[in-house]
């Protein structure tokens, strides 16, 4: 009985965020599903906007696996560098790059399993290329807005990434789970901001346990 109270009340907050936030999206710009998972390689540890700012030029100079397989890693490196860690990032895409070309005929696979096999890539960056670039639900992404409101919420009690996405996916329908996402992205940025949540001007403050109301 508990866990169907549990899901109508996720029901309830995800009818609420689709209200409030209806044009939620990916805030990484990219052509394809390989500029994709380039870009969400770059965005851990930086924001989306300097991702974009970074990619715009980025994916005018490279175009397929090979052109960052055949460049030097100074100039990736030096390309990149604004995103931070950059050294661990150029390492992450050339070599991701590599196994494109070598595995899977330099085409991004189509599977969570495929898909976590190329370095720098783990469930996060699976479901959303996944997701995202190829239309395709397999999962739940959790970044740091989605682990932080989800816990906030008390959709999960977990702290670890993968088992608050296993939560999450129990809770929320299946054709939801790329949206539901980016409307915690989207809430966490607007409303329920780390620092200072604006809970006065949230409309789940009546669904939230952490509200301060």
């Amino acid at each position: 009985m508990a866990k169907k109270i549990h899901n109508d009340r996720a029901m309830k907050i995800l009818k609420i965020l689709k209200k409030t936030y209806p044009d939620a999206k990916i805030a990484l710009n990219y052509n394809s599903p390989f500029e994709l998972l380039i870009a969400t390689i770059l965005s851990a540890q930086c924001t989306d906007e300097r991702v974009n700012i970074v990619t715009k030029k980025l994916f005018s100079k490279y175009k397929h696996p090979e052109d960052y397989v055949k460049v030097e890693a100074v100039e990736l490196e030096d390309d990149i560098r604004s995103t931070g860690f950059y050294k661990q990032k150029t390492k992450s895409i050339q070599n991701a790059a590599a196994m494109l070309i070598d595995e899977y005929n330099s085409e991004v696979p189509d599977n969570m399993d495929d898909l976590i096999k190329l370095p720098g890539v783990a469930r996060k960056t699976a479901n959303i290329v996944l997701g995202n670039g190829m239309g395709i639900t397999a999962g739940i992404a959790v970044d740091t807005h989605v682990k932080r409101l989800s816990q906030l919420l008390d959709l999960s009690k977990n702290s670890q990434p993968d088992k608050i996405e296993a939560d999450l996916m129990e809770q929320i329908p299946k054709r939801d789970w790329t949206a539901f996402s980016h409307l915690l992205q989207a809430h966490g940025r607007a409303v329920c901001k780390a620092r200072k949540p604006r809970c006065n001007e949230c409309k789940l403050n009546e669904l939230c346990p952490s509200s301060l109301i």
